[in-house]
């Protein structure tokens, strides 16, 4: 896939990227990344790292995409890792990979040298900032240079090493506590298989400029964005951090970001606060509602005309908005429609590479995650009589299985079939739909299943609940399982509205916030019990609440 779009795409930019933090970007050329990625294989082949596991550690660069295409397209397995995580974890994780090598980021040298202080085995040490190689570290740039040097000796180990596409080329660490996470393997085959088919249904328009927002460490970003931007003749412009998405929107002139839902949910919430305090919400409302029932989306010069300073102030040429990730609320999807911006979701997990369903950029529903990819085979098993069950798949894209733990394989890989743990259902034209997650679902006494992810969507309709998680727990008198939500208001948006408040007033406006919401509900699904709370929920990097560290033990 590099060697083709390297010669398709050679003079075009495929990365825009910042010398200095809050400078101008600059273009690095395809030819120039075929050129490095050589030279650093060619020099880890030289370090003795052939068929070995190297560790990938950093904030989004271009010299951590040049880490993983130099490890895994002839050099050895790439083993990417979270930078959020504690030395502890960190080290835990090398370990059990038995990584031999490891590229970080300047930021994370303190962290890996905790890390390493824990661990054995690792040899080689990268750092991605240092100038020349000095105590026992190697220096990301001079490797390129030597790498360089041996290619132009005739040096060709790495340019004519054997790929086998069924090998393993990637280990994954689903997020979670080491002792929980996961490793999953990923084939060359997996991840170009998933970047192949997914194209069919999502085409980047020339000239195509994606913002890099979330974690390249997760398998979203990198096969959806990093390698679907790679096989498309992309441009990828590397953003500095959540708070500079506007900014580098604009500097970038980006036409397409891959988002989860929380950085869509709070650029939306953003945009109708400007419109409140600059008295135009009213105005707006009405334009929305509007291009809704007319259909506007279908005329986007139009559209764009109508709310130019939407589009102005996120850079004036976003074509396209992709969310994944998590479930993201319908409705944000049908604001950025009417208001010019199409906006798809897709759905998948890290053990398909990850995309099983997806949107076409043509035709899509808010509420779907979209049509099973072409190659891959999607069922429900079990179903109810509301056609709702297991979302289980089949395809090219099914990991390998889990690192090490032949056990936890054989629980959701049963005769080729991936057993996600997702309950979803399709609809008559071949939509799935996402219900939620199999182990939190509420079972009560007369066996009626509640979906806590369906119940906070009506919470979060609400503009005073910022974020919230719903699920059982077991009424003492009654003895049956009711529900429950934890719940962090937007305080901003209730001392706006009705001044200071006290706890105790605090919370019993929430109550009658959370009964308008459970008159939307049929009664066995309404929240009978909830608690308010002072700080956000914890997150994992891809901004996913982290749900069973939130949950309380009964009582």
């Amino acid at each position: 896939m590099l060697n083709t779009s390297a010669e398709l795409f050679a003079k075009e930019p495929a990365y825009l990227v910042k010398d200095t933090p809050g400078g101008p970007y600059r273009p690095v050329l395809y030819e120039k990344v075929k050129q490095d990625v050589d030279a650093l294989g060619t020099r880890l082949l030289d370090l003795g790292l052939k068929g070995k596991k190297i560790a990938v550690i950093g904030e989004n660069s271009y010299k951590w995409v040049v880490s993983y295409l130099g490890t895994v397209n002839g050099t050895g397995v790439v083993v990417p890792l979270d930078k959020e995580l504690p030395p502890k974890e960190i080290a835990n994780l090398i370990k059990r990979a038995g990584a031999d090598a490891i590229i970080y980021s300047s930021k994370m040298k303190e962290t890996v040298d905790s890390a390493l202080a824990e661990t054995e085995g690792v040899s080689c040490r990268i750092n991605m900032a240092l100038e020349r190689h000095q105590d026992g570290e190697f220096s990301f740039d001079q490797l390129l240079e030597e790498g360089m040097e041996l290619l132009e000796q005739g040096e060709r180990a790495f340019l004519d090493a054997a790929i086998d596409r069924e090998a393993l080329c990637t280990l994954l660490f689903t997020s979670g506590t080491t002792g929980l996470a996961k490793g999953v393997m990923l084939s060359h085959k997996n991840i170009s298989a998933n970047v192949y088919n997914m194209s069919k249904y999502v085409k980047i328009r020339k000239p195509g400029v994606g913002l890099s927002v979330l974690p390249m460490h997760h398998s979203y970003e990198m096969t959806c964005h990093i390698f679907t931007g790679l096989y498309q003749g992309m441009c990828v412009a590397i953003c500095e951090g959540l708070r500079y998405i506007q900014k580098n929107l604009k500097e970038s002139r980006a036409t397409v970001m891959l988002g989860v839902p929380l950085v869509f949910e709070s650029m939306h919430k953003k945009v109708w606060k400007q419109a409140e305090s600059s008295g135009k919400a009213d105005t707006m409302r009405r334009m929305v509602k509007l291009s809704k029932k007319l259909k506007l989306y279908n005329k986007p010069k139009v559209v764009r005309s109508v709310f130019s300073q939407l589009h102005h102030s996120i850079g004036g040429h976003m074509a396209l908005f992709i969310a994944g990730g998590a479930a993201i609320n319908p409705e944000v999807i049908r604001d950025y429609e009417a208001m010019g911006i199409p906006m798809i979701q897709g759905y998948g997990m890290t053990e398909n590479a990850p995309i099983i369903a997806v949107n076409r950029d043509q035709y899509s529903k808010a509420d779907s995650v979209g049509k099973p990819m072409p190659g891959t085979e999607v069922r429900i098993a079990n179903p109810d009589k509301d056609g709702i069950g297991e979302i289980i798949c089949r395809g090219p894209s099914v990991m390998i299985g889990y690192y090490d733990d032949p056990e936890a394989t054989a629980e959701v890989l049963k005769n080729g079939w991936l057993y996600t743990g997702d309950y979803g259902r399709f609809d008559e034209e071949g939509f799935l739909y996402v219900c939620g997650r199999k182990k939190n679902v509420i079972v009560t006494k007369n066996g009626k299943n509640i979906f806590p992810e369906e119940v906070e969507y009506y919470l979060l309709q609400s503009k005073y609940i910022e974020e919230t998680i719903v699920y059982g727990t077991v009424d003492k008198r009654s003895g049956d399982t009711v529900v429950r939500a934890e719940i962090f208001p937007d305080f901003e948006a209730i001392r706006e509205d009705f001044g200071e408040m006290s706890e105790e007033r605090v919370h019993d406006f929430l109550k009658t916030v959370i009964e308008e919401a459970n008159e939307q509900m049929p009664a066995y699904k309404r929240v009978k019990r909830f608690a308010v709370r002072n700080e956000e929920f914890e997150k994992t990097t891809t901004r996913k609440i982290k749900r069973y560290k939130q949950i309380p033990r009964e009582d």
